[in-house]
């Protein structure tokens, strides 16, 4: 009886084992990154998405919104959204598809290359991308966080943000801007000191916001 119990006890060990490994492996997303920041010029907001699915790990999402409305005036028109299926290439190379919108242009299919890198004190992300229409705007955007730890519970926060835009088809500079972020991380919240140098349109109209940003990581 007791050889019975031995052999049922080994089959039932080595079911669990073999279920355990047909399980997949959960992905470790980054999290998404909601920042205001509120300036001499205007009320800024950020949203970065980059998930990838849990299901099937090659594909995933990446998506930048901002969108940028002016102390006083009823319309909006600096905006800029793009969502993008990605696929991983290799370990921080993903192609990217999906769509551009901005007031100038509208909405526009949209493909690109995203190259990342991240630990608990650095990211990095790089994207460029191109219109896929006539008169395509090439950009590239690319940022870079410093998070290195004061102690165990704060962290000095800092970030520089940039996108230059070019405009293939007329050959004339679109849109270009760089952010800078300087202060402190606690826990999921970011806070500090922010300014926006943004500039617009052939002539590089050249306004700035300056101000104090907020920041929360949704894991």
């Amino acid at each position: 009886m007791s050889g019975k119990k031995t052999l049922l006890g080994t089959i039932l060990t080595l079911a669990g084992l073999a279920t355990k490994a047909q399980e997949p492996i959960a992905v470790k997303n980054p999290p998404i990154i909601m920042e205001a920041f509120a300036g001499s010029r205007a009320l800024a907001y950020q949203m970065i998405i980059n998930k990838k699915l849990q299901s099937v790990p090659a594909l995933g999402f990446f998506s930048v919104t901002n969108i940028q409305p002016e102390w006083g005036k009823p319309k909006m028109d600096d905006y800029m959204v793009q969502g993008n299926l990605t696929y991983s290439l290799i370990k921080g190379i993903d192609l990217s598809g999906g769509f551009i919108w901005n007031p100038v242009d509208g909405i526009r299919p949209s493909a690109g290359l995203i190259f990342s890198y991240g630990n608990p004190e650095l990211l990095a992300v790089v994207n460029p991308r191109i219109d896929l229409s006539k008169n395509a705007n090439f950009d590239a955007l690319a940022l870079v966080e410093y998070k290195p730890a004061i102690n165990e519970k704060l962290r000095l926060y800092t970030r520089l943000q940039g996108l230059y835009t070019h405009n293939l088809g007329y050959d004339f500079h679109s849109r270009s801007y760089i952010m800078l972020r300087a202060g402190f991380s606690y826990k999921d919240f970011s806070f500090g000191a922010a300014t926006n140098l943004d500039w617009y349109g052939p002539m590089k109209i050249n306004k700035n916001n300056f101000g104090a940003f907020i920041a929360l990581s949704l894991f």
